[in-house]
């Protein structure tokens, strides 16, 4: 069945079939990505945990959370707007798992509150992802320092 292109608008796609079957399927497009990202960042900004620590890195958010657009567009949807290295980043920050646990209560419940039921579930799926792959990345950063002439962990 094609995307009807009232209710998907068309994004620029890598992978333009693969794109609008993902559309299709989670009632994902452009304008919801935004609406999520906004309304999720709304409340990380207004948390008592992670917004003095988003606070400290991030002086203008216009331009994060269009960069956190095209990071979702190209995650959820598989469009490949974001051209960027997350794990840099993010190593080096002041957090443990227990930050990626409340970045993820506040995502979860905003892509409840703002997608479609398969939507959500499409996000939440590659947001835990990202959580547990960064929480990796930052404890084994944290781990090198420390420890710099340790093995690395392979497993």
């Amino acid at each position: 069945m094609p995307v009807n292109q009232k209710e998907h608008p068309t994004l620029n796609s890598a992978r333009p079939a693969m794109t609008a079957a993902l559309m299709e399927r989670t009632g994902l497009d452009d304008g919801r990505l935004t609406t999520l990202v906004h309304a999720f960042y709304g409340k990380i900004r207004k948390d008592a945990v992670l917004g003095p620590i988003f606070d400290e890195r991030i002086a203008d958010w216009e331009p994060h959370l269009a960069r956190m657009v095209e990071f979702w567009s190209s995650v959820a949807l598989m469009t490949g707007r974001y051209h960027g290295a997350p794990v840099p980043k993010h190593v080096g920050l002041p957090v443990d798992w227990s930050h990626f646990e409340r970045w993820l209560a506040l995502f979860r419940e905003t892509a409840h509150e703002t997608c479609t039921p398969e939507g959500a579930a499409h996000v939440i799926e590659r947001a835990e992802r990202i959580a547990r792959s960064l929480n990796i990345a930052v404890t084994d950063a944290a781990e090198a320092a420390a420890n710099p002439h340790a093995v690395p962990r392979l497993g």
